[in-house]
């Protein structure tokens, strides 16, 4: 698959309905086979959770006009909560700028994540290493994992 020419930006309060759709259309696809009912309605109430969502710094992977890919962060870039790419558009680097566009804002030396099944390799090629062993909580399966960057990422002072 080519390289797109793909613009990473942090998204505007406006941007968050079509960013949070692409999650849930995503997550339909990708995610909820390997769910439970009670894990799909747990994912479902958190990403229609106003203040959970407000809480979260999100980040857009645009090809011209079209939203391409989300990643969103809490507690200052330093864990992934949300990482969507549509099947179409997987294994074209989008991924990768947009974990690297985290990477430029975080705070801290260590970025981690709780890993969907469905993810695990993916976070393994971009450099996470598993934490624990895969754990489910109110039906969400996850793998917890941390990236540990070789330098610091810049402080905001």
């Amino acid at each position: 698959m080519e390289m797109m020419a793909v613009e990473v930006r942090e998204l505007m309060a406006v941007e968050k309905t079509d960013a949070i759709r692409l999650v849930w259309d995503v997550f339909l696809e990708f995610e909820a086979p390997d769910y439970s009912q009670q894990g799909i309605q747990t994912f479902r109430d958190f990403i229609h959770d106003e203040a959970a969502m407000n809480a979260l710094r999100f980040y857009g992977a645009y090809e011209k006009e079209n939203l391409v890919g989300v990643i969103a962060t809490r507690h200052a870039d330093t864990h992934i909560a949300l990482f969507f790419v549509p099947g179409n558009y997987h294994r074209r680097g989008i991924g990768r700028k947009l974990f690297e566009a985290i990477l430029k804002n975080c705070t801290a030396s260590i970025v981690t994540v709780n890993s969907s099944p469905f993810a695990v390799e993916a976070y393994h090629k971009l450099g996470f290493i598993d934490t624990d062993t895969e754990q489910t909580i109110q039906g969400i399966r996850f793998t917890p994992m941390r990236y540990q960057k070789i330098t610091p990422c810049k402080s905001l002072q």
